[in-house]
């Protein structure tokens, strides 16, 4: 059994054991890739080590603990109410301003786990505040995402269209981000539906109770054992009395509950400094926001109180042990010797299926970007021979392998996951899995009807 077909096996055994038993999943990931890393495929272990996502690991600690601060001293509160009045208190248009912000913000050049990263707490401060599915809005901003990533000056977009350049093949950037925009548009249409959007129509802010389980600043509040359990945003959560307070630090119920203080203005510079940092100067995300974080707990001490302990671990290890596996994968070749065996199938439009079908899988699990640039590539001897449209092809595997970065083992699904709130963030991970799992068999056949088999690019 070549080593390829082991690291498959082992795969599926990882996903397999921690379904069915209590398993870590990310644990077991990682013990996974150290027994078939060392006993098959006779890697040392800073060789193992190396495949560890340290820069992801940095971005879903970094992000999630400044936005834990900033729910701490109400910055996040602030922002939703602000956020609120601009849309006239519709809550039904919430996620498509969501939408439409972090399409906005990869249009112009984040990458998209940077405006994941930026959008992600703040909708799910709407999600908490105001009775929203955390999946919708989660849903909503990782489309918006990937919307906005193919446009010629994008990361994705500059990724796909340079490869397509390199290898002489032809294309055309404004109708990959167009056909991009338009899937995304029409697939959170469904989520809109599909996720409870329906009995937002007509809702109004000030027509939405506060919900008494969520504490100052947007946060969770303590949940005490026992208790009646109740059904919000599709998980379960414990109904609580609020927490003692004062007017002035209770959302909404005091005169300076929601004023823009000396805090939050320099939490907002905070977050504004890591826009800035991202989209105009390419600094990476989380090391710029763990330096948002250690600022602001030096000036404000008591925003920082609690908020380490918030960072959402158990994703976080999730997270890096899947990667680290599938990173073990690249390393030795698999997931090459997947698209190379692919590309030598004779028959063209079947094999382009599978190529669409293997970057939706692979990247449910590893980064979008690397699966652009590694599968198109491989497609190019028959793009070559003129049986299947190189446009039409390169846009269905581009759709394809960026609308399951809803997965939770994705950096966009887990940035979701981790600013959740803490009673939903299991029931989320489920959703998200089983969306990004469908997305992962749905899109690959139905982009590959759409842009490959009718011929006409």
């Amino acid at each position: 059994m070549s080593d390829h077909v082991i690291s498959i096996v082992a795969l599926a055994l990882v996903f397999t054991i921690a379904t069915f038993t209590s398993v870590h999943m990310g644990a077991l990931a990682i013990v996974a890739t150290f027994i078939v890393g060392t006993l098959f495929v006779h890697e040392t272990t800073d060789e193992i080590f190396g495949g560890f996502p340290g820069d992801l690991f940095v971005v879903l600690v970094g992000v999630t603990f400044l936005f834990a601060i900033a729910k701490n001293n109400g910055t996040v509160d602030w922002l939703v109410h602000a956020s609120t009045r601009a849309v006239r208190g519709r809550i039904a248009l919430i996620p498509w301003v969501m939408f439409l912000v972090t399409a906005t913000l990869t249009a112009v050049g984040a990458v998209v786990p940077a405006a994941v990263a930026i959008i992600a707490p703040i909708g799910m401060g709407f999600a908490a505040r105001y009775r929203i599915n955390p999946v919708l809005l989660g849903l909503f901003i990782i489309n918006g995402a990937s919307a906005g990533g193919f446009s010629p000056v994008s990361i994705f977009g500059s990724i796909t269209n340079g490869v397509v350049e390199r290898n002489g093949l032809p294309g055309s950037p404004t109708l990959l981000f167009a056909s991009s925009f338009v899937f995304n548009v029409l697939l959170c249409v469904v989520v809109f539906f599909l996720f409870g959007g329906r009995k937002l129509l007509g809702r109004r802010a000030e027509d939405s109770p506060e919900d008494p389980s969520i504490g100052a600043g947007g946060a969770p509040a303590p949940r005490p054992r026992g208790g009646p359990a109740d059904s919000v945003g599709g998980a379960t959560a414990v109904r609580t009395a609020p927490p003692e307070a004062s007017p002035d630090t209770v959302p909404g119920t005091g005169p300076t509950a929601l004023r823009l203080d000396r805090v939050r203005a320099l939490t907002l510079a905070g977050l504004l400094s890591l826009v800035v940092g991202a989209l105009f100067f390419e600094l990476n995300v989380g090391l710029l926001a763990l330096t948002v974080t250690v600022v602001l707990s030096l000036l404000s001490p008591e925003s920082a109180k609690g908020a380490v302990d918030r960072c959402a671990w158990s994703t976080v290890l999730l997270v890096c042990g899947i990667v680290t596996f599938v990173s073990m994968m690249e390393r030795i070749g698999t997931i090459d010797w997947l698209g190379t065996s692919v590309a030598g199938i004779g028959a063209p439009l079947l094999g382009a299926l599978l190529i669409c079908a293997i970057g939706a899988v692979v990247s449910a699990f590893a980064s979008t970007t690397g699966i652009l640039g590694a599968l198109i590539p491989l497609a190019v001897p028959f793009l070559l021979a003129g049986e299947v449209g190189a446009v039409g092809m390169v846009t269905a595997l581009a759709i394809s392998s960026s609308v399951v970065d809803s997965s939770p083992i994705s950096t966009s699904g887990a940035l979701v996951t981790t600013n959740a709130p803490e009673e939903q963030r299991d029931a989320v991970f489920r959703r998200l899995m089983a969306w990004g799992m469908s997305m992962a068999v749905i899109a690959p056949p139905v982009t590959w009807a759409i842009f490959v088999v009718p011929g006409w690019l």
